[in-house]
């Protein structure tokens, strides 16, 4: 009996250290890089969320169609309304455009480089303002309207040390305890019953290891722990998906939006993720939305 007890106890120490790779930290613009969490699958393309790509044979206009025939200056009109950034679009444009539409009052939370919908909402209101078409998208015009009526952002304006305004909470965050984390507003708010107990600043995956959205539960905690598959540490660690988790990250710290998890949930404030740490419990509900 003894003997079927150490071994089961070693056999949940070896399924931990393999779930649990752990997020270390990676440049924003590194592609394809190497490892991720732990049943992180890549982000699907464009198509892979809206249809099938058409193959070069699909795509190309047949000989004697309407596009041979265009003219120039149809194509010129076509391509200048064609929207530079819509919703969806996640770039370092889209950084500069919410810092740019920041100066003039409009997008009221630090850029975060992701067009969502309180970027279109300060899109169309400075669209209807200037008697531009309010589409919510940037085409063109507005893009050069907006280049000048402003000055080129600095890298406080685009990686601001204030803290995020707290995104709308999703409905699954107004009952219990939970930490509700917007992808949006890069926030992460402790709430308990549907009020704000804690509000952090924090930062995901890239593109190619996202952090994956939907609802959780703290499977465990960990005060100290290290990066099994990137060897970094993860100080507060509070896991719950299949070796994501919330932790406090050191780059995330020094270097802000600059760089991204291999998608782990990082927070920039140890000390007060240390209070949150002491408050969260096994158990307790994590929402990830945008």
């Amino acid at each position: 009996m003894y003997r079927q007890k150490v071994f089961r106890a070693a056999l949940v120490a070896a399924v931990a250290a393999a779930v649990v790779t752990g997020c270390g930290p990676q440049d924003s613009g590194a592609a394809g890089a190497s490892g991720g969490s732990a049943g992180a699958s890549s982000s699907p393309s464009q198509d892979d969320k809206g249809g099938a790509t058409p193959s070069a044979s699909e795509s190309a206009s047949p000989s004697g169609s309407a596009s041979d025939s265009a003219s120039p200056s149809a194509s010129a009109s076509a391509s200048a309304d064609k929207p530079l950034m819509a919703e969806g679009t996640e770039n370092d444009q889209v950084r500069e455009l919410q810092a740019r539409l920041r100066q003039l009052d409009y997008f009221k939370r630090s850029p975060t480089g992701f067009y969502g919908s309180m970027t279109a909402t300060a899109v169309k209101g400075f669209q209807t303002k200037r008697q531009l078409t309010a589409t919510g998208s940037v085409d063109q015009k507005t893009w050069d309207k907006l280049l000048g009526m402003t000055h080129e952002p600095t890298a406080d304006e685009l990686t601001p040390p204030t803290t995020n305004e707290l995104d709308k909470p999703d409905a699954r965050c107004l009952t219990g305890r939970v930490m509700c984390i917007s992808k949006e507003s890069r926030t992460l708010a402790w709430m308990i019953d549907g009020k704000v107990q804690m509000a952090f600043d924090v930062r995901f995956g890239s593109e190619n290891t996202p952090t994956r959205e939907g609802l959780f539960n703290v499977e465990w905690k960990a005060k100290e722990w290290t990066s099994t598959l990137f060897h970094t540490p993860m100080p507060y660690a509070m896991f719950f998906s299949r070796g994501q988790a919330v932790h406090y990250s050191a780059d995330f710290a020094a270097r802000g939006y600059a760089g991204a998890s291999h998608g782990c949930v990082n927070v920039r404030d140890k000390v007060k993720l240390s209070q949150l740490f002491d408050a969260v419990k096994v158990g307790d509900k994590v929402v990830v939305y945008w």
